[in-house]
């Protein structure tokens, strides 16, 4: 790895500079793939918390009153300078979160579409106009922006999360702080100083980094925070609607799945289980919208199966960097550790794991925080496994009857974020559209989302959404007014 790619010692970004804190204090980045210590990043405390959020709110009313279309020429220079260092960012995702060079390309790529896409609102509607009730009058309610918002990111996308964070929310004219997860501060760090070369005004766009209990909870907490968007676990999500309630500060909560992979006895099984494949151990697993429970017509399990089982058994694992690997490594120890007890007890509670179920052999592996991919059959519906959020390498596989099954099935977690059809039967996919509970539906697909879209959930999976004119109306509030203008006004 380029020691160019980041700095031993890395600050914060505030006010449009890098900042070490006072005190000193760091805190180390890992590589997941060899366990070696990469940078020590400033470990933020609230004193520099309100030193960013004082930062964004100085900044904010300046942004603000450029016009919508001088807004968007940033971005677009933002996402220029994104392209111009794919390669830089890429390498620096694979080294701090542990994905396939490849993919983290492809991640990258995705950051810079979210700064091109919120660039096309630079001349769109900015409110309405209503009949009045009154002669000479006109009713308008306008958008305006909020002032200062918070972005929390988790570390599965750093920099995907972040261009989805940051770009719509100062093309509607805020100033915003980030707060990157504490394994995979780099990338966001790295992201703000390109903003700061293209241009953009020194406090429109901040990053903080620390642990959540203290940097999250002083950012959530402060009252200069009007909005807070955090893309994150279920935990994370209820902490920070805790925090925000006692100010009011409106959330929007992007958190955990839990998503459904159906496939009806018409599909075909070769492009099924490819897709169940691809949508289980993308990332390792390690996206929210994850295929986590497989549920197969019973006709096709045993062909389904054996493809699926064949298809994960092929998966390369190991060296990010090489361009024919498929599958990195788990983000952390913790993780790691987590799904193994998780693997385990679903054969303790009577699963057949009929592929993986460990860490991998070979001296590549001996450090690292490595899973192999992992088959799960003879899975019940009360299962953990089919139960909570594994976000990991590991596929649970089940059978089902008829739709009616399939659906009571589906619908039967507190998760509802994603789910997949496979099916070729058009009125049976749209009764599974129309009846599965969850904010988007993949049928003959496997995404991943796209940027014109709405990415939003229910239940534990949370409320708000990002991405499309839905998302940016999160950073935006209305104003109405009344406007008369006759005789009698």
């Amino acid at each position: 790895m380029s020691a160019t790619l980041y700095s031993p010692t890395t600050g914060l970004w505030i006010g449009g500079q890098a900042s070490l804190v006072a005190d000193g204090r760091t805190r180390p980045v890992i590589n997941p793939a060899t366990e070696e210590v990469i940078a020590e990043v400033a470990e933020a405390g609230a004193a520099d918390v309100e030193r960013a959020l004082a930062a964004a709110a100085a900044a904010q009313p300046g942004w603000a009153r450029q016009p919508s279309p001088e807004r968007a020429a940033y971005l677009v220079q933002i996402a220029a300078l994104i392209r111009r260092d794919a390669d830089r960012l890429a390498r620096l995702v694979v080294a701090e979160q542990g994905k396939p060079l490849a993919h983290a390309r492809g991640e990258v790529d995705f950051a810079a579409r979210f700064f091109e896409y919120f660039a096309s609102f630079a001349r769109a509607a900015t409110g309405e106009i209503m009949a009045s009730d009154n002669p000479h009058q006109d009713v308008l309610v306008r958008t305006l922006p909020h002032g200062v918002v918070v972005g929390i990111i988790a570390w599965n996308f750093p920099a995907a999360l972040f261009g989805r964070k940051v770009a719509p929310a100062i093309m509607a004219g805020n100033a915003i702080v980030v707060k990157p997860h504490e394994d995979t501060p780099l990338t966001a760090l790295a992201l703000a100083a390109l903003i700061h070369e293209a241009g953009v005004p020194a406090g429109v766009v901040n990053v903080v980094c620390g642990a959540g209990d203290v940097v999250g909870e002083a950012l959530v907490r402060n009252p200069i925070t009007r909005l807070v968007s955090i893309t994150g676990s279920v935990r994370a999500g209820k902490a920070v609607a805790r925090a925000a309630a006692e100010d009011l500060t409106i959330i929007s909560l992007e958190l955990g799945g839990k998503a459904p992979f159906i496939v009806l006895d018409d599909a075909d099984v070769d492009i099924a289980a490819t897709a169940a494949v691809a949508a289980r151990f993308g990332n390792c697993g390690q996206i929210c919208t994850s295929n986590e429970r497989t549920y197969v017509h019973r006709r096709l399990a045993e062909t389904f199966i054996d493809r699926f089982v064949a298809l994960a058994a092929d998966l390369k694992l190991g060296d990010p960097l090489l361009p024919d690997t498929d599958l990195g490594p788990k983000i952390n120890r913790a993780e790691l550790e987590k799904v193994e007890r998780m693997v385990a007890k679903a054969g303790a509670d009577g699963a057949q794991v009929v592929l993986g179920g460990g860490r991998p052999s070979g001296a590549q592996f001996k450090r690292g925080f490595w899973l192999a991919p992992t088959v799960l059959t003879g899975v019940r519906q009360d299962m953990e496994i089919m139960r909570e959020e594994v976000f990991g390498p590991v596929a649970a596989i089940t059978t089902f009857e008829d739709l009616d099954e399939a659906i009571a099935l589906a619908n039967d977690t507190a998760y509802g974020l994603s789910a997949y059809v496979y099916s070729n039967d058009l009125r049976a996919t749209m009764r599974l559209v129309d009846e599965l509970a969850c904010g988007e539906v993949y049928v003959n697909n496997t995404g991943p989302e796209q940027v014109q879209g709405y990415h939003s959930g229910t239940g534990n999976s949370g409320y708000g959404g990002d991405d499309g004119i839905h998302g940016l109306e999160r950073y935006l509030r209305r104003k109405t007014v009344y406007l008369s203008y006759g005789p009698e006004a």
